[in-house]
């Protein structure tokens, strides 16, 4: 009964300390935090206090992003957490991302020692869940992100004939190859307008086209992308650089469609896996009655 009570205290107030982290007068900044952005020297910086949520930040995102990249390795993850974040457009970068991990696994080891502490568990089992269980829970947010990246590596690869075949038509009409990628991101909605948003911002930051483009190419990491690049890169020296992106965009439609009779053929070759399946159990059942009659009478 004692644990009990223990541990729903522990609980309750956890509960208690984030409800009141929602309110405004219970986080409310002090007004000379509040007015440090708009003071003259350093604006948009803080004074850390010892026990606030960036000085907490600084002191824990080295050890967590430390700890997150070896235990990553050792799973068999080797692309970087950085690109990956870049690709999919996250707010989070990699020490936030590695403490959102760190977190999510210290608060089910947290309930994992509260439910010990309640139930009469084996210990062998307690061992177990202390262990897997907060391993589970860094893995699920790890695999949330490699699917994120793995949906917009694929949405790009559908979308980029039709961008090239647009990108075509505007630079055949007289269009720069800087206004064209402005006027698709600005008019898309898809995976590649995102993208193309981000590289005519890096264009305006300094970049040259082509420069923007290869970045593109590199934290995307799609093949026909990569092969897409090296076209645009043409737009100083081909005078016909409009039929030549039409050209290779008719090549990545047709590698598309390509792709698309590949998956078609493997989900028709699914299909037959249960009607086998439902077919041979009947049958192996009916061999099995006469061949456990034959089995019974000779052992007699």
């Amino acid at each position: 009964m004692s644990r009990l009570v223990i541990g729903s205290a522990i609980v309750g107030w956890m509960g208690l300390t984030l409800m009141l982290s929602r309110l405004a007068w219970a986080r409310r900044l002090p007004l000379a935090e509040r007015l440090r952005p708009y003071s003259p020297g350093r604006p948009g910086q803080r004074s850390n206090g010892i026990f606030s949520v960036a000085s907490a930040r600084d002191a824990l995102g080295p050890l967590a992003q430390a700890l997150g990249e070896r235990i990553a390795q050792m799973l068999g993850v080797s692309e970087e957490l950085s690109v990956r974040l870049v690709r999919v457009h996250s707010s989070l970068d990699a020490t936030g991302f590695r403490l959102r991990q760190v977190g999510a696994a210290t608060a089910s080891l947290a309930a994992t020692g509260l439910l010990a502490l309640v139930l009469p568990v084996p210990a062998s089992i307690l061992a177990l869940g202390l262990l897997g269980i907060p391993l589970m829970a860094f893995l699920a947010i790890e695999q949330q992100l490699a699917m994120q990246s793995d949906r917009w590596k694929r949405r790009i690869f559908l979308e980029l004939p039709v961008v090239a075949e647009q990108l075509a038509i505007l630079l055949s009409a007289g269009w720069s190859l800087g206004g064209a990628l402005n006027r698709l991101a600005q008019r898309g909605n898809g995976a590649c307008a995102a993208d193309l948003g981000r590289v005519t911002m890096r264009i305006r930051q300094g970049l040259s086209e082509t420069e923007a483009l290869q970045e593109w190419a590199e934290v995307a990491r799609v093949e026909t992308l990569s092969r897409l690049v090296p076209v645009l890169a043409l737009v100083g020296d081909a005078t016909d650089l409009g039929r030549i992106i039409s050209e290779e965009a008719r090549s990545l439609r047709r590698e598309v469609h390509r792709e698309l009779l590949g998956t078609i053929e493997r989900r028709n070759q699914q299909v037959w896996i249960p009607v086998t399946v439902a077919a041979l159990l009947p049958g192996v059942l009916l061999l099995a009655i006469p061949f456990i009659a034959a089995v019974a009478l000779f052992s007699s």
